[in-house]
């Protein structure tokens, strides 16, 4: 069963940036649209940022200007750069990739933001 591993969340502070990977742990087949979601405690899982196969990127509206996402077709990965973070970021991030049939959700990884 393939899996999708993300890494690169953390504790930062306000202001500052981290960056967020994603990719399979094996073969997965052709992959559609990409994206990054976050549900923080106690809300629903919200869209941070999708990226179709084509490049075609939309943001949720609280990050517009701010993340940038973007995907690396050959390895299957797909990167979330988060720059001016803010407390209000900090959530479980996770990734999705979409296929024909299926979508692939990774584990999540936390992404905690400091006042």
């Amino acid at each position: 069963q393939v899996q999708l591993v993300e890494s690169g969340g953390g504790l930062v502070q306000a202001g500052g940036s981290l960056r967020l990977s994603c990719a399979p742990s094996g073969s997965i087949g052709s992959i559609t649209t990409m994206g990054w979601y976050r549900q923080a405690p106690g809300k629903q899982r919200e869209v941070v940022a999708t990226i179709t196969s084509g490049g075609t990127t939309n943001y949720g509206d609280s990050v517009k200007g701010r993340f940038t996402i973007s995907r690396d077709n050959a390895k299957n990965t797909v990167y979330l750069q988060m720059d001016s973070l803010k407390p209000e970021d900090t959530a479980v991030y996770y990734c999705r990739y979409g296929l024909v049939l299926r979508y692939y959700w990774g584990q999540g990884t936390q992404v905690t933001v400091s006042s």
